[in-house]
């Protein structure tokens, strides 16, 4: 029998099961998030202050990497913070804040990973009428389509999540206020919110992830086409660090939420550790400080700020 008194704050488990490790935990974690916030700030910086980037495919590199530096303080100082004074209490309001700012953003990512395939697609397969094609006020559209779309999603399953009753227990077996758990916590009715929730799914995140997968298949295709392994290798380069980041971030997401979920938490806190603090430390490294034009630039900018302080 769950208690009737209603909560006003939730309890996140996070690793509280491995109470030797949680110093070492914090450590690792604060590097990482430090890493994450300097590499994405970094891709922002170059992508706004150099003309040579002025480019669809570092417009919307820039826009990816402005979308991760938020999406991973919406969950790793709160984890932090856990884990530093084992306080391991949000409120009520506080973790619909972090759902609605941690959905909003991924959803996001949804939409900017199938424009950033798209992009891909055009230069690869179409690259005649790239120009044309891709321009800048095309993509504004494209960029602010994927914020709203994100957010409109987002806000319509909080809105309906936020009605139901909570009535204890409390305590939500992860390290953030995630969907699946807070419905589990639930003493309403859930399966209008359970239905509501599959029909955002496939409404908001299987058209951007089907675009996606069309696009590089498209892409393949045409690459294996191209007569000289040189070119290949070349157009290949272009997008295999998509393609990556595309299956880690779909491939994990897809096995949290498709996995039975009896006996499966500790499974699933692995794999959400991957698209929720990985993914958005790896992309900075992944996408734009591995191409060879990226690095020069970071190159003379360094160079410059080492000649400027040497003057003063």
């Amino acid at each position: 029998m769950r208690n009737q008194t209603v909560i006003v704050k939730f309890i996140l488990l996070g690793f509280r099961d491995l109470p030797d490790l949680q110093s070492f935990l914090f450590l690792m974690f604060l590097v990482i998030y430090i890493a994450t916030l300097a590499g994405n700030t970094l891709i922002v910086m170059l992508v706004v202050t150099d003309r040579n980037l002025h480019t669809p495919m570092y417009f919307f590199l820039g826009n990816l990497s402005c979308l991760e530096t938020c999406y991973t303080s919406t969950i790793m100082p709160r984890m932090l913070v856990n884990l530093l004074t084992r306080d391991r209490t949000i409120s009520f309001s506080g973790c619909f804040t972090q759902l609605y700012f941690f959905g909003f953003l991924a959803a996001t990512e949804c939409y900017l990973l199938a424009v950033m395939s798209y992009d891909r697609y055009l230069a690869i397969c179409k690259p005649l009428n790239y120009s044309v094609l891709m321009n800048s006020r095309f993509c504004l559209h494209l960029a602010a389509g994927s914020w709203l779309n994100g957010c409109l999603a987002t806000a319509i399953f909080d809105l309906f999540l936020s009605q139901l009753l909570f009535c204890g227990p409390n305590e939500i077996d992860h390290f953030y206020c995630e969907s699946i758990s807070l419905i589990e916590l639930s003493c309403s009715d859930t399966h209008l919110i359970i239905l509501l929730d599959f029909i955002l799914a496939c409404v908001f995140t299987l058209p951007p992830f089907l675009l996606t997968l069309t696009s590089y298949v498209c892409i393949i295709t045409t690459i294996l086409r191209i007569p000289s392994t040189t070119g290949r290798q070349k157009a290949f380069s272009t997008c295999s660090s998509h393609l990556i980041v595309m299956t880690v971030f779909y491939g994990t997401i897809m096995i949290v939420y498709m996995l039975p979920k009896h006996d499966t938490h500790h499974l699933n806190k692995m794999f959400s550790i991957c698209y929720t603090i990985l993914t958005p430390m790896a992309n900075p490294f992944i996408y734009s400080l591995r191409n060879k034009e990226v690095r020069e630039l970071i190159y003379h900018v360094m160079l410059r700020c080492h000649v400027t302080f040497i003057s003063c």
